[in-house]
């Protein structure tokens, strides 16, 4: 069992696909499927069942994606170590986050670290789920929940709130609510509840039972664009809305409070590149940590 073996089946166990993985590996379909094959016959085992509508892994590939992945993190820690490949601060650092603090936090921010490092590639990935680490969707993932299973490394980024706002020509038409059950009155901006992906974003519930809707937006900022063009009441992140001045809060008694946790993979926790890059977005949230409060 070689290394080069080991990492064609990473790629076919995180791409689910053969096709996938070799354009991932920039090789072609017939060596992907011929060094599987050879990989399977060296360990007397079948890892991947192939089928026209993707490929799955086996039990017994479900056990060797552990061990490969452990091959993965010390060949990784071994050239970073040696000096091979990632000493200059240069490839790509693929962040995935929610649209809310991917575009309106990290993204006016990420740009003093590439003029730091003018050879990194940072590519952020405002996402409407959440990512696989371990498929290698993203280096680095932002998340409204600490992570329970895998060979993940979380980090609890800050704590945030959010509530409910209006715009001032909404509130000037329609009223201000002074109850909770009021709302049942007013024209409602909310998310698109079959999309949610984590139970830490349902929260609508929070407010009150009966806040329910009409305009359901699955977007972070979508939701902020609608209630600032008077669309109704919303509930919004705080750190966002604070931000825009025609924006008032309405029963503020109302917060909503959650955690952003900053998660790697074991496999790539050693790599320079991604390790300066998780720690430049942990130094923006803390010198940022009021806006938050």
């Amino acid at each position: 069992m070689n290394w080069d073996d080991l990492r064609i089946f990473l790629a076919v166990a995180r791409s689910g696909q053969l096709l996938s993985a070799a354009r991932a590996l920039g090789v072609n379909h017939a060596t992907v499927a011929r060094r599987l094959s050879a990989l399977e016959a060296d360990l007397a085992v079948k890892l991947v069942d192939r089928r026209t509508t993707g490929s799955q892994l086996t039990p017994a590939g479900e056990r060797l994606l552990a061990t490969a992945e452990r091959v993965e993190a010390d060949m990784l820690g071994a050239r970073a170590e040696i000096g091979g490949g990632d000493v200059a601060l240069s490839g790509s650092v693929r962040i995935g986050a929610p649209d809310g603090f991917g575009v309106a936090f990290l993204a006016p921010r990420l740009g003093r670290l590439t003029e730091q490092h003018p050879d990194l590639t940072l590519q952020l990935v405002p996402a409407p789920r959440a990512v696989s680490l371990s498929r290698r969707e993203a280096d680095i993932a932002i998340t409204v929940e600490r992570p329970e299973h895998g060979r993940l490394i979380a980090r609890k980024l800050v704590d945030y709130t959010l509530g409910l706002y209006a715009s001032r020509d909404y509130l000037a038409r329609a009223g201000t609510p002074t109850t909770p059950q009021d709302l049942a009155a007013h024209a409602l901006v909310g998310y698109v509840e079959d999309l949610v992906y984590s139970s830490a974003l349902a929260y609508a519930d929070e407010v009150d039972r009966s806040f329910k809707p009409r305009f359901e937006i699955a977007s972070t900022l979508g939701q902020t664009e609608a209630v600032k063009a008077g669309a109704g009441i919303g509930i919004l992140h705080a750190f966002i809305a604070r931000g825009e001045p025609d924006l008032v809060p309405v029963l503020p008694e109302r917060a909503i409070r959650r955690s952003y946790w900053m998660v790697l993979h074991e496999s790539v926790r050693e790599l320079r590149r991604v390790r300066v890059a998780a720690e430049f977005i942990a130094r923006c949230v803390d010198e940022a940590r009021d806006i938050f409060a």
